[in-house]
């Protein structure tokens, strides 16, 4: 079995926050690096989703030309991923020929097989602005809930699917203007309506899927299907290869998912690798989706209807891991609302690594989470630098000073030490089968106790303690301890991969000790006496109460 794994496609219009990472990258990037170590071939993509409204408008604002400004925003979000360590084996661009190959041969399936209608609609058009509003840049209040500040395609308050036409109090997103008026024009839709049935016996045969996921599939197809627009009076996007629509292109919604697509084509004409074969008749790929909970109704009914509709043998999802909300202080966090932490800022306050593992310890599994300045810090503080790092450091630092920079000779492992060694096998089975089911708050729970049985076995043997008395004893749990390390490098690799880099140089690993597996890792005898070793800085830096305050300050944590 091979593994494809995506995660949502960020869209092109800023740095991401903290909420964007947490919701599909971060997991899926955990996931890969964990299969990876256990010696599956995966093939992770992602990519940045760079057509409709909001690029057309943020480039507007800065001056540029619209392909210009998606370039330089590309080129930053692909630096930030990869300073988070983010192991993307392609990250692509859905403005790419490859992308608008596909999408177009997407089209031509679908409307071959009778899926496309053309239909002359009615549609918002903004005086103040001279031109059509694409559903996203209408806002209004939702007719279902009353939540103010609907869009004209979807309510992120309720997640109820709306037409602009729908919304009460119509205003322009672009202008903020009122003088907004309905005015014909034609476009292409696809029958989603005829293809209900089948998208509903393909939900119902996904008996392994998450509550989340599964719940909000349901919800759209109860509520029932109608037939969704694909088309935008916009200049920048797909051209749709039709005659009489020469003037418009594929609504975003309609081909950002083909991105997933396109970027492992551009990823094999890269690499000289057969990319077909991960997505057409693709029988022994396993393929998992990672993204937040407002994506979920496009994964598991827009994108898998679209597949179903080319009556070809497309990959479909397997697994589709659905995430809530990380909120900030009571909020969303928001790119259009500037509210949160966003990722560039995030990597000047603390070390990736920080961010990763606090993350996916407050990951919103099964609820959403909230986000707090003093969460990090505890996490930061109690669970990577007392229970992680200070153990690292306070061994490796005394053996130095005590027996030299290698391994020490003498003894024998004995009870203490095989009862240790059971304990640590049993946490990484426990480790590996969170991991492997994709629950990520378990899984650096159980990573925790793992560095917690660390400190627990050198509290009781008490190497220092032990020197003064039998060094060949104080040699064995030194011994131990730094086999320990390797494991907890290992075990940590998914989560904290900058820090294992430096842990793995200063144990001076081969590249293949590098390699091990968790499983491997656990026989606590490897490294033998002799192994030279070097003591590594401090590996974690505590976040002090008054930094908390200014961060706090900074970042309206109140």
């Amino acid at each position: 079995m091979r593994y494809l794994i995506t995660s949502a496609l960020p869209y092109i219009n800023g740095i991401k926050h903290l909420g964007n990472l947490v919701g599909s990258m971060l997991p899926a990037d955990v996931y890969a690096r964990f299969l990876r170590q256990e010696g599956e071939e995966v093939l992770y993509i992602c990519g940045t989703d760079e057509h409709g409204t909001p690029a057309e408008i943020a480039a507007l604002e800065e001056g540029l030309d619209v392909a210009e400004f998606c370039t330089r925003q590309y080129q930053r979000q692909a630096e930030v991923y990869e300073k988070f360590g983010l192991s993307f084996d392609y990250f692509g661009r859905t403005s790419s020929p490859e992308q608008r190959e596909l999408t177009q041969d997407f089209y031509r399936s679908l409307d071959e097989h009778g899926f496309i209608e053309e239909r002359e609609i009615s549609q918002v058009y903004s005086v103040t602005d001279e031109r059509f509003l694409p559903d996203r840049y209408v806002e209004g209040t939702c007719p279902n809930c009353g939540y103010e500040k609907a869009r004209g395609d979807q309510c992120e308050n309720c997640t109820k699917m709306l037409n602009p036409t729908d919304l009460i109090n119509p205003r322009s997103a672009v202008s903020g203007s009122t003088d907004v008026e309905i005015r014909t024009s034609r476009h292409l839709f696809l029958r989603l309506d005829q293809l209900s049935g089948e998208v509903r016996e393909w939900v119902d045969a996904q008996t392994n899927w998450p509550n989340l996921t599964k719940s909000i599939a349901y919800k759209w197809l109860d509520e029932g299907l109608q037939s969704r627009g694909i088309t935008r009076d916009l200049k920048w996007g797909v051209p749709v290869p039709k005659a009489g629509f020469e003037d418009k292109v594929f609504y975003v919604w309609f081909d950002a998912p083909i991105g997933y697509v396109s970027a492992t084509k551009a990823w094999g004409e890269q690499e000289g690798k057969d990319w077909k074969s991960w997505w057409y008749n693709a029988d022994d790929v396993h393929y998992t989706q990672f993204m937040a909970k407002d994506n979920l109704p496009f994964h598991t009914i827009m994108w898998p209807a679209t597949i179903l509709g080319t009556r070809e043998p497309w990959k479909m999802a397997d697994y589709i891991k659905g995430f809530n909300w990380l909120n900030y202080y009571g909020g969303k966090f928001s790119t259009s609302s500037k509210r949160g932490v966003f990722l560039d800022q995030a990597l000047e306050i603390a070390p990736p690594d920080y961010w990763r593992y606090m993350l996916m310890a407050s990951a919103p599994e099964s609820s959403d989470s909230a986000f707090t300045w003093e969460q990090f810090q505890t996490k930061v503080n109690k669970e990577l630098a007392d229970n992680f790092g200070n153990f690292i450091n306070r061994i490796l630092k005394f053996t130095a000073s005590r027996f030299g920079t290698e391994l020490p000779a003498g003894g024998e492992p004995g009870e203490a030490e095989a009862e240790l060694e059971a304990r640590c096998k049993e946490f990484v089975e426990e480790l590996r089968s969170h991991l492997k089911n994709m629950e990520f708050r378990k899984a650096t729970e159980t990573l925790n106790a793992l560095w917690s049985a660390g400190n627990q076995y050198i509290d009781v043997r008490a190497p220092w303690t032990l020197f003064k008395q039998d060094k060949d004893e104080a040699a064995v749990v030194i011994r131990t301890c730094i086999n320990l390390i390797r494991l907890y490098s290992v075990a940590s690799a998914p989560f904290i991969p900058t820090t294992v880099e430096t842990l793995f140089d200063a144990l001076k690993l081969t590249e293949e000790e590098r390699r091990s597996t968790m499983t491997d890792a656990t026989d606590l005898t490897i490294l033998k006496a002799g192994r030279a070793f070097d003591v590594p800085p401090v590996l974690i830096q505590k976040i002090d109460d008054d930094r908390v305050a200014e961060l706090k300050a900074q970042y309206g944590g109140d």
